[in-house]
């Protein structure tokens, strides 16, 4: 599983359909995942960190769960099928110890990681198969790997 971060927002030009755009930390790679358009809002104001004067959906459920002592772990996005992604929201208790996953729509799983402040995984396979690499940070990564290569000794490898 590799850590990632929602990168932010988008719509696409085609379809004008929302986009959540995830990144790994040094923003190689994006995963875009197309979501609805309520989910879009309620990604929006979680990163937007937007006061609402009632609870929505995804603030209601985490306050639920707090109350029971349940705590969000992470968020996993575990699997794509048929350009579907699927993902399992990874829920604690401490007393008495249990540990729960669920089944859930990206979209609403992110939207509830953001709230919790949560870290979001994905699994290598998705990120094989549905990422988008950005070129100039892996050419970059490219020449200095040769680099270094080029200037390594076999003396080099006792130390």
């Amino acid at each position: 599983m590799i850590e990632m971060k929602v990168k932010g927002l988008a719509v696409d030009a085609n379809s004008k359909i929302p986009v959540v755009i995830l990144t790994d930390p040094e923003e190689k790679r994006y995963l875009p995942i197309w979501i609805g358009i309520y989910e879009a809002d309620a990604i929006l104001i979680a990163l937007e960190k937007i006061n609402v004067p009632r609870p929505m959906t995804h603030d209601l459920l985490k306050s639920t769960l707090e109350t029971l002592g349940v705590k969000i772990e992470r968020i996993l996005i575990h699997n794509i099928q048929n350009n579907t992604f699927y993902a399992r929201i990874s829920l604690r208790r401490k007393k008495p110890e249990e540990k729960w996953e669920i089944d859930a729509r990206p979209s609403d799983a992110i939207a509830l990681g953001l709230r919790a402040e949560c870290p979001i995984l994905v699994s290598e396979k998705v990120i094989i198969e549905a990422s988008i690499t950005d070129k100039s940070k892996y050419e970059k990564e490219k020449i200095e790997f040769k680099k270094f290569f080029k200037d390594l000794k076999p003396a080099d490898f006792n130390r």
